[in-house]
């Protein structure tokens, strides 16, 4: 039928977001977008947007994808918080054990990149690690953390999940970033007490 979309959006946004995960915004060409998703110029200008409004689209469905599963984790915080937050740690640690997507995390990538990204692209970055932390802080308030704490501990514990993406990325082993998240995790039960 004229004027139809001939492709599965949902395919060409996974695709489009493994192409700018792997090689970052500034070293992805439209032609590559082309290549990884299968589309021409005219089809992912008129069905997607321009560079900018595509990496933006794929960024939201990074974090909604993970955010998911890093909600998930947390859910169990106010009963057994240290299971909780190792849960969240390992939603990161699998998907860095994942042989379908690249190492490292695509938030960490961007936000690594923002004095060279257009403003919008680097609120959404600075959002996504807001975001982070706030279901951070929240699970750690559920948790009976005082607020100072559990920001502190937000902070913290937001800045060792992107440092353990980008550590990966730079072929960290899986033993040093179990021993990462142990230490901050060793940290974080001084904290808390055992809930019964």
């Amino acid at each position: 039928m004229a004027g139809r979309k001939q492709f599965d959006v949902e395919v060409v946004l996974d695709a489009a977001m493994v192409q700018f995960w792997r090689a970052g915004y500034a070293d992805t060409s439209v032609d590559d977008l082309c290549r990884a998703t299968g589309l021409n110029r005219s089809s992912i200008y008129s069905s997607l947007g321009d560079k900018d409004s595509l990496y933006l689209r794929c960024l939201d469905r990074y974090a909604t994808r993970y955010g998911d599963r890093y909600d998930q984790a947390l859910s169990a915080a106010s009963h057994d918080p240290l299971r909780a937050v190792r849960a969240f740690f390992d939603v990161t640690l699998q998907r860095i054990a994942d042989p379908d997507v690249p190492d490292g995390c695509l938030i960490a990538q961007t936000a690594m990149a923002i004095p060279a990204l257009s403003p919008a692209i680097a609120a959404r970055a600075i959002q996504a690690l807001d975001t982070q932390q706030a279901r951070l802080r929240t699970a750690l308030t559920a948790a009976k953390l005082s607020r100072t704490d559990a920001a502190d501990f937000a902070v913290h514990l937001a800045a060792i999940n992107q440092s353990v993406a980008v550590m990966s990325r730079a072929g960290a082993s899986r033993r040093q970033l179990r021993t990462i998240v142990e230490v901050s995790l060793s940290a974080l039960g001084q904290a808390v007490r055992p809930q019964s």
